[in-house]
C-alpha cells in the first residue's frame, strides 16, 4: 500500500538523530528493566536468606527456654509459655512463632483460637527427626519463610525430640525488603538512563555529522545515483586509497581491466598506474598516456581529501578518433563559414556593380570567377577521392578569407584506391593545410599542397612560407599537448602521427627554400580482392 501513495503524501519519517535516540533509549529502557528484573531476583533470594536465618536465631533461642521444654515434653498447652513466646515474636520482629509438640499439635501460637490444632505447612519431618531447616511454605497465615528447630528433652541436643519450634516472617516482608533495595537504586537507575540519553544523542549528532548531515535515505539515493552515473560513462573509473587498494570500480572499467573482488591492489590490477601514482598519485594530471597489456590509454587523476585518488581513463583509439571527428566538423564549419563570407563579398561587387550600371565590369568579374575556379577544379580533376577534392575547394575558400594564396600543385594525382584510407587523408591535409594557415601568422603568404601517387604508395606534401617552427619545439612536435599557440592547442599533428602509423606510414618535417614542408608518406595499399584463378582448361 505504502508503494501506492503519491510521495507528497506520505508522513515524513523522523531524522536520523531522533531514530538513533530513539532506539537508543528503546535498547537502554529494555536493558534496564532486564537489570531490574535479575536485581529484584538477587535481592528476593537474599531477603528470604536473611529472613531465614533470622527466624532460625529466633527459633534457637525459644527451644533452649525451660518452660518452652516442658510444655514440649507434657505435651498440653499453657497460657504462660503462649505469653513468653508472643513476647519473644515482638522483640524478633517475627510475623509468628509456633510451638508443637511430638505430635504436631500447636501449644503456643499469636492467634489464640488456633492453640491445639495440627501445624500446616508440611515441613516438620525434618526438625522432628532432629534437623534444623529453613524452608518457604504455606500456613495458616499465609506464605512465608520458617526456620525450625527441634525442642529436644531435658535440652540435651541430640537425644529425644519431645517438640518443634517454627518461627516465620511472612512473604510480604521479604518483598517489603526488596522494595526498599530497590527504591534505593532507583536514582542511579535513572541517573544511567539520563546519561545514556545524553550520550545517545552526542552520538547522533557526530554520526550525522559523520556523514555531512545526510539522513539514510537520502544516502541510499545517492548510491543509486553513483552506481548509476558510473554506468552510465563512457570512460573507465576507478576509485584507490591511501593504501593503494582499488575500492570502486566502474561497469567500463571492469570490462577494461578484467573483473576483480574488491578491493584489490592496484598494482596486481594495473601495474605501469600504481608505479606512476607511488610517487605522486596525489598531484592532479590530465591525459596521461599509460598502457595495458601493451593497450594504450588516456588516463586522468583526480586526488582524493584524506588520500588516495580517483582515474578516468578511456581507450586512446577511441578519444583520438573522437579528437579527429571534431577536427572534421571544425573544419567544416570554418570551410562553411568561409565560403558564405566569400560567396556574400561576391554577391555584393556583383550587386553593387548591376545598380551602378556596369554591367560589363560585372560581366568580367564573374567570368574571373568561374576561370579561377575551373582553373582550380582542373588541377585536382586527377585527385579521384570526393572528400579531399571538397576539403580542398573548402580550404581555398578559407585561404582567399585569410588573404593567403592557396594552390593546389600542378599534376596532383590520387587513384580511387585510396578512398578506403579517405578519413586519414582528409585528416592529414587538414590539419596541416590549417597549421599553414596559422603559421602564416595573419601576414600574406603562400600555402601549396602536392599529392602524388605511385606503385609504393602516395605523398602528401604541405609547403608554407612562414618562418618555421620554433627550434624548442622541433623536438617534440609529434607529442600530444605540444604547441606554442598556448594550452589546449597541440593534439592535430600528434592525432596524424597516430593514423598514418597505424597504416604503416610515416610524417616528418623539414626547411626547402626558406620554406616550411611537412611530408606525409603512406604505403600503397592492399589490393581489395584477389583476382580470379586463369581457367587452365581441363
Amino acid at each position: 500500500m505504502a508503494a501506492l501513495i503519491p510521495a507528497g503524501l506520505r508522513p515524513p519519517r523522523s531524522g536520523l538523530q531522533r531514530r538513533l535516540v530513539r532506539w537508543h533509549l528503546l535498547v537502554l529502557g529494555a536493558m534496564t528493566v532486564l537489570l531490574l528484573a535479575v536485581q529484584t531476583v538477587h535481592l528476593y533470594t537474599q531477603s528470604r536468606e536473611r529472613l531465614g536465618e533470622r527466624a532460625m536465631t529466633a527459633s534457637r533461642l525459644v527451644a533452649t527456654l525451660p518452660e518452652v521444654i516442658r510444655a514440649a515434653e507434657q505435651g498440653v498447652q499453657n497460657a504462660q509459655v503462649n505469653a513468653r513466646v508472643n513476647a519473644l515474636r515482638a522483640q524478633a520482629e517475627a510475623d509468628f512463632i509456633v510451638v508443637g509438640n511430638r505430635q504436631g499439635i500447636r501449644l503456643a501460637h499469636p492467634i489464640p483460637d488456633r492453640l491445639g490444632k495440627p501445624m500446616e505447612g508440611g515441613d516438620n519431618p525434618g526438625p522432628l527427626a532432629g534437623r534444623e531447616v529453613i524452608s518457604v511454605a504455606r500456613g495458616s497465615l499465609g506464605v512465608s519463610v520458617r526456620g525450625k528447630v527441634p525442642v529436644w528433652a531435658g535440652g540435651v541436643v541430640g537425644g529425644q525430640v519431645v517438640g518443634v519450634v517454627s518461627t516465620g516472617y511472612l512473604m510480604p516482608q521479604a518483598w517489603h525488603l526488596v522494595g526498599a533495595a530497590l527504591v534505593s537504586l532507583l536514582p542511579w537507575f535513572l541517573l544511567a538512563l539520563a546519561l545514556g540519553t545524553l550520550g545517545a544523542v552526542g552520538a547522533a549528532r557526530r554520526l550525522r555529522a559523520e556523514i555531512l548531515n545526510l539522513e539514510p535515505e537520502e544516502i541510499a539515493a545517492l548510491a543509486r545515483q553513483q552506481r548509476a552515473v558510473l554506468s552510465a560513462l563512457r570512460e573507465g573509473v576507478i576509485a584507490v586509497d591511501v593504501s593503494g587498494d582499488v575500492t570502486l570500480i566502474s561497469d567500463r572499467a571492469a570490462e577494461a581491466l578484467g573483473h576483480a573482488a574488491l578491493p584489490v591492489p592496484l598494482s596486481a590490477l594495473w601495474p605501469e598506474l600504481a608505479a606512476v601514482t607511488r610517487g605522486g598519485g596525489g598531484l592532479r594530471q590530465q591525459n596521461l598516456e599509460l598502457t595495458r597489456l601493451g593497450q594504450p590509454f588516456l588516463v586522468n587523476l583526480e586526488p582524493l581529501d584524506g588520500g588516495g585518488f580517483i582515474a578516468s581513463f578511456r581507450d586512446r583509439a577511441e578519444a583520438l578518433a573522437l579528437a579527429d571527428e571534431l577536427t572534421h566538423a571544425r573544419g567544416f564549419v570554418d570551410v562553411l563559414r568561409a565560403q558564405t563570407h566569400e560567396y556574400q563579398n561576391r554577391l555584393h561587387v556583383l550587386s553593387g556593380l548591376l545598380q551602378l550600371g556596369r554591367h560589363d565590369e560585372a560581366l568580367r568579374v564573374l567570368n574571373a570567377e568561374i576561370r579561377a575556379d575551373a582553373e582550380f577544379r582542373s588541377l585536382l580533376r586527377d585527385v579521384q577521392v570526393p572528400r579531399l577534392v571538397a576539403l580542398l575547394a573548402g580550404k581555398r575558400e578559407r585561404a582567399q578569407e585569410l588573404g593567403i594564396d592557396f594552390q593546389v600543385a600542378e599534376g596532383s594525382a590520387l587513384s580511387p584506391l585510396w578512398e578506403r584510407h579517405a578519413d586519414t587523408l582528409v585528416t592529414a591535409v587538414g590539419n596541416l593545410t590549417e597549421n599553414a594557415f596559422e603559421a602564416l601568422g595573419g601576414q600574406p603568404g603562400q600555402v601549396t599542397v602536392l599529392i602524388g601517387e605511385d606503385p609504393e604508395g602516395v605523398q602528401v606534401e604541405v609547403e608554407d612560407s612562414g618562418p618555421g617552427v620554433p627550434g624548442a619545439l622541433a623536438g617534440r612536435l609529434y607529442t600530444r599537448g605540444a604547441s606554442s599557440k598556448g594550452e589546449g592547442r597541440g593534439y592535430g599533428l600528434a592525432g596524424v602521427m597516430a593514423r598514418v602509423q597505424a597504416l604503416g606510414g610515416h610524417i616528418r618535417q623539414t626547411r626547402r627554400a626558406g620554406r616550411t614542408v611537412f611530408l606525409v608518406s603512406l604505403p600503397s595499399p592492399l589490393p581489395t580482392a584477389l583476382p580470379p584463378p586463369a581457367d587452365l582448361g581441363p
